[in-house]
């Protein structure tokens, strides 16, 4: 079928003012992110100030500072180790004219490290009622973090890491350019008196230390995280003044059951600063190198979650994200940042900090950290690591499903339950559209004999008599009023919420662990059926199980695909394998869906069986006959034909025009 001239016309005439409203968008938004005068006057300042001292930093020192990054670990002249650190700092500073800050840098080289000489390795803890976590004084870092409140699927204790599946570090330069990696040191813990915070301090005089200090409150999953460096703004080279180089690596371990799906919604997210979260690929490895400013970055599972928040935007941020193949851990996650300092104008004193969120990815309780803030741009949307779905359809389970969802939670009925009334309230809402697209499909179905006439009056497959079939049956159909599009357009509207709803059980931690007849966890697959060893073909592609509800729900779903095709059976003919093709894929389901959520399986059984029982009620109590007769007045009446139905008619006269020229040029080819 070939579009009309007019057709043509108007996609063209379409096309061009598309592509100009979008040339005037792409203008209109680069003339109104142009930096004004007063801001590139200031950028050309600051870009001045930063080349000057550039150039004072190199004629300071015979190494350069970024050489210094990629070296220093590999040096055997300049140590790694506090007293290195120091005693360096003290003989770069000693040449210095303030001889008030060489004596006090010759006073912190004649001094050990009390920490590094005089303790031994120990563990701090800090817990409220929901984490409990585990400091180690070799690096003043965290070593352990367990959720109280979760369980893993084994039962045991919920860590989202323990001892050397996560490693912290942060690098720090003196004046000649050595470098100091806290993770090899031992700090000296101090406990505040409330017992809500601890601080690491690796000190080398009174007034020369490095404090790590961790703060928990009570009854929260986020902690505070605070860096000081006292009495060092002489000593450290002008870049740790500012910034603080900044590692944190992470093992996620496998928490659930079902690996596959696991490690199918765990993934690496960030979110840039005064910008949209972004997320990383969870199916193979990946790397980002961002120059941007970095507001956050998550380490994420499928249903918890480590994320870092910055005080002050991240920046030259690297985020690396590998699969493992490995028995417990499904990926390994890597960060380095640049944290931003701020130096005090009354004390000698440099600050930097952030927050770690360890805890659940649960959808209220991170977007409870927005609360109260009403610039959009200040935002830390923290929810956006509960995948939702894409864009463009997360809007139904946050403004629809999810209040629904967390209603019924309040009400502390089991989750089946909940689950079957959420699927009736969901149904209910788009029966109107179920009503309507019956009625089409009834009127297709009162329709058949007469198309069946129309099969016998054209019959064969020659592109002629197809052509003039079609074109009849188009007529009949306007003649009576009936659009073929009618019964797709009410299926297209509530997709959506339907496709919303596969993305929301997946994610909803609250089905986690929570058992519903066999199924004793419904955030995965049930496996009343399940078996040792490889079977060909079998377990490549349905695993080592067969998910009951997900059968039910296939059997179920065969039953309604059969019986709707004979409901909407039009007598037309079709190409040969198409009219089995939805029973196929009912089957092909099958294999897609037996690693899922039983909780979804669940709902889709209970939907699809919602469905038959309806449509039986409507085909009793729905007059076909009193749909055929409303149809034949119809024939009477003069009918106007709608646009679609007119540019289709038109196509059709095009295309059987075409059609017969074709056909005399053939002949007359085959004359000559």
């Amino acid at each position: 079928m070939q579009p009309s001239a007019a057709d043509k016309f108007n996609m063209d005439k379409n096309t061009i003012i598309g592509l100009l409203l979008i040339t005037a968008i792409i203008i209109g938004f680069s003339i109104y992110n142009r930096p004004s005068q007063e801001q590139i006057a200031a950028q050309k300042r600051m870009r001045d100030s930063l080349a000057l001292v550039d150039n004072e930093r190199a004629a300071a020192t015979s190494n350069s500072f970024n050489d210094t990054l990629e070296d220093a670990a590999n040096e055997s002249i300049k140590g790694s180790n506090a007293a290195d650190f120091f005693g360096a700092a003290s003989t770069t500073a000693a040449t210095a004219a303030d001889t008030t800050v060489a004596a006090n840098l010759a006073l912190s080289d004649s001094l050990s490290l009390t920490a590094s000489s005089n303790q031994i390795e120990e563990t701090v803890v800090l817990e409220n009622e929901k984490v409990r976590i585990r400091l180690n004084t070799l690096g003043g870092s965290i070593r352990s973090v367990q959720l109280k409140e979760y369980l893993q699927h084994t039962g045991d204790s919920l860590y989202l890491f323990q001892n050397d599946e996560a490693r912290f570090n942060m690098d720090l330069f003196n004046r000649n350019s050595v470098r100091l990696s806290t993770e090899t040191e031992v700090f000296t813990p101090i406990r505040s008196a409330d017992g809500n915070s601890v601080t690491m301090r690796l000190q080398t005089t009174p007034e020369q230390y490095i404090d790590f200090v961790y703060t928990l409150p009570a009854d929260e999953y986020m902690m505070d995280f605070e860096v000081r460096v006292a009495g060092m703004r002489n000593a450290l080279h002008p870049e740790s003044l500012t910034n603080f180089r900044m590692f944190w690596e992470q093992d996620i371990r496998q928490q659930e059951k079902g690996r596959m799906f696991e490690n199918r919604y765990a993934r690496i997210h960030y979110k840039y600063d005064r910008q949209d979260v972004q997320k990383m690929s969870e199916s193979k490895d990946d790397q980002k190198e961002l120059s941007d400013p970095l507001k956050w970055f998550a380490f994420k599972d499928q249903y918890f979650s480590a994320i870092v928040i910055g005080d002050k935007p991240f920046s030259n941020t690297i985020l690396t994200s590998k699969v493992l193949d490995a028995p417990d851990h499904i990926k390994s996650y890597a960060a380095e940042v640049w944290v931003p300092g701020e130096m005090s104008a009354e004390s000698d004193l440099i600050t930097a900090g952030f927050n770690y969120y360890f805890g659940p990815v649960h959808f209220n309780t991170l977007k409870a950290y927005d609360k109260g803030v009403s610039d959009s741009t200040q935002k830390l949307e923290l929810e956006e690591t509960v995948y939702l779905g894409y864009r463009w359809l997360s809007w139904v389970n946050k403004w629809l499903v999810i209040p629904i969802f967390n209603f019924f939670l309040s009400l502390n009925w089991g989750m089946g339950l909940i689950i079957l009334i959420l699927t009736l309230l969901v149904k209910l809402v788009i029966s109107p559209l179920t009503y309507k697209s019956y009625i089409s499909s009834a009127k297709m179905r009162v329709l058949r004999p007469q198309i069946q006439e129309l099969e016998k009056k054209f019959p064969g497959k020659e592109q002629d008599m197809m052509m003039k079939r079609q074109q009849a049956t188009m007529e009949l159909y306007n003649k009576v009023g009936v659009s073929p599009m009618s019964g797709c357009l009410p299926m297209l509207i509530q997709m959506p919420v339907l496709l919303a709803l596969f993305f929301f059980f997946p994610s909803a931690i609250e089905l986690r662990q929570q058992g519903f007849l066999w199924a004793d966890d419904l955030s995965t697959f049930d496996s009343l059926i399940s078996w040792s060893g490889d079977i060909p073909f079998v377990t490549k592609y349905l695993g080592n199980h067969i998910s009951i509800f997900c059968l039910l729900m296939t059997v179920v779903n065969v039953f309604y695909t059969k019986y709707n095709m004979s409901m909407t059976d039009t007598g037309a003919q079709t190409m040969p394998g198409m009219k089995y093709m939805p029973i196929f894929m009912s089957v092909f389901m099958f294999f897609f869906l037996n690693s899922y959520p039983a909780g979804l399986n669940y709902y889709y059984f209970l939907s699809t069986l919602y469905t038959i029982v309806i449509t039986l009620i409507m085909k009793q109590t729905i007059n076909e006959d009193k749909i055929l007769a409303e149809l034949e007045a119809n024939k009477k009446k003069p009918k106007k034909k709608s646009g679609f139905m007119a540019r289709l008619a038109e196509a059709q006269k095009l295309q059987e025009k075409q059609a017969r020229e074709k056909a005399k040029e053939n002949a007359k080819r085959n004359y000559r």
